[in-house]
């Protein structure tokens, strides 16, 4: 069986929150169509929330507006919520046990940050033998900067998706998802 894999679609990642990311609407928009097609589908939602209790962590910090599910994609009653304390989200987390207890045998991953939670929660499921297909469209980063290089947000999201497209994931547009 499958499951749709939303990954830390937060407050903080949009306009007034407190690490905005390019192209978050977009993302939130791609992944309500799907999420609407795999409830209709009766298909599995796993939501995966990061509280960051990391010292000195800006964002995601307990008990504030910015660490809650985006308002459009609230989990409905059956919905499972995972938290995260790291980008991993099988690490300490029980998806890994959640997965095996609901026979779901792969995954459709959607949220945010391409570049972290994303690509290592997309690399993690590689490991666990488990396939993923990857919305390339319903993702979203920031703009990095290293050694003075600062590198655009389309330029981190396709560099990412690139390399996890094949050995790691298939990466299709929302459009062409088959459930």
């Amino acid at each position: 069986m499958k499951a749709f894999l939303i990954i830390d679609v937060q407050n903080d990642y949009f306009p007034g929150g407190k690490s905005e990311l390019v192209g978050a609407a977009e993302a939130l928009e791609n992944i309500e169509i799907v999420l609407k097609r795999f409830r209709a589908a009766k298909l599995p939602v796993i939501h995966i929330q990061h509280i960051n209790t990391r010292a000195g962590a800006t964002f995601f910090l307990p008990g504030t507006p910015g660490v809650e599910i985006h308002s459009n994609l609230t989990p409905l009653d059956g919905e499972d919520v995972l938290v995260k304390h790291a980008p991993n989200s099988f690490y300490e987390t029980g998806l890994g046990d959640l997965l095996r207890l609901k026979s779901i045998d792969s995954l459709v991953v959607g949220g945010m940050m391409t570049h972290m939670c994303i690509d290592t929660t997309v690399r993690a499921a590689k490991d666990y033998g488990i396939p993923v297909t990857l919305l390339y469209n319903a993702c979203a980063t920031k703009d990095l900067s290293i050694m003075s290089h600062s590198i655009p947000a389309l330029t981190v999201h396709n560099a990412y998706m690139a390399g996890l497209n094949g050995m790691f994931a298939q990466v299709v547009l929302t459009k062409e998802l088959q459930i």
